[in-house]
């Protein structure tokens, strides 16, 4: 009865007094933008929408000019694992450390079946240039044909940041030219999202942390089981939930199973 009441005086009033209630339609989140903000010209790719990217989505596919040459990156992770990882802009500091970080590990990569790609939203000939400083200062081979080289994307329109959300919101919000955040991207053959890092551009990566997550995802994925903190490769391993205790000693062998409780059961993958 409360609420019927202001509409019953609302429906007596003069039709040009009458209040109009509108309902509210979200706008999809690439256009959106409040009214204080029209005024600005609005980046394309904003005017863009953007997906909704989680564990076990599938990886946005695109086709982007890169250090070695146009891509499509569906066809380029083919049956292999794959790194994606952003930066900030070419000729940065913590960039350079890490791309140089990440050419040298790549013998490591293509032992796992992992093939890397890196983006920053700078014009291919400055990431050429780039390249350069990079082998110089770090010591590694990140020049076309050698064994550190792996594409470098050439995301000046920032089409692709925009598609994986690593566009800082900040410069969202002000319609600022958007530099790219650092997130790695880890994605498995079947072209599905594993894992999602994203670092504040003040942060440089952890190497190591990206290819420890690899062994841990690839493990996983072969022998049904789960990885306890601080884990790297050769270490005993969870036996998880879904599996009872007994049909765990079946699978790794009954002196194989340790339990601390009904819910945490360690094992070894043996050779």
């Amino acid at each position: 009865m409360a609420s019927f009441v202001p509409a019953l005086r609302n429906a007596l009033r003069p039709a040009a007094c009458r209040v109009v209630a509108k309902p509210f339609i979200a706008a999809p989140r690439a256009t959106f933008f409040s009214a204080a903000r029209l005024h600005k010209a609005v980046p394309s790719f904003l005017q863009k929408e953007q997906p909704r990217l989680r564990i076990g989505s599938e990886a946005p596919n695109f086709t982007a000019i890169t250090t070695h040459g146009e891509l499509n990156f569906h066809d380029y992770i083919g049956d292999s694992w794959c790194i994606l990882f952003s930066h900030p802009a070419d000729f940065t500091p913590v960039c350079t450390t890490e791309l140089g970080a990440f050419a040298k590990l790549r013998p490591e990569f293509d032992a796992r079946n992992v093939k890397l790609i890196g983006l920053s939203a700078d014009a291919l000939g400055k990431h050429e240039e780039w390249v350069r400083d990079i082998d110089e200062v770090t010591g590694s081979a990140m020049h076309a044909a050698s064994d550190g080289s792996f594409p470098v994307i050439a995301d000046e329109s920032r089409e692709v940041a925009w598609l994986y959300d690593m566009i800082d919101a900040q410069q969202v919000e002000n319609l600022a030219t958007a530099f790219t955040i650092r997130s790695v991207f880890i994605i498995d053959p079947a072209k599905k999202v594993r894992l999602v890092m994203t670092y504040p551009a003040s942060t440089g990566r952890n190497t190591a942390e990206v290819l420890r997550v690899v062994d841990s995802l690839q493990t996983a994925d072969k022998a049904g089981i789960a990885t306890p903190v601080n884990w790297n490769a050769g270490e005993d391993v969870i036996v998880p939930p879904s599996v009872s205790t007994a049909d765990a000693k079946k699978k790794f062998g009954a002196e194989n199973v340790r339990e601390l409780k009904p819910y945490l059961r360690y094992t070894s993958l043996r050779k």
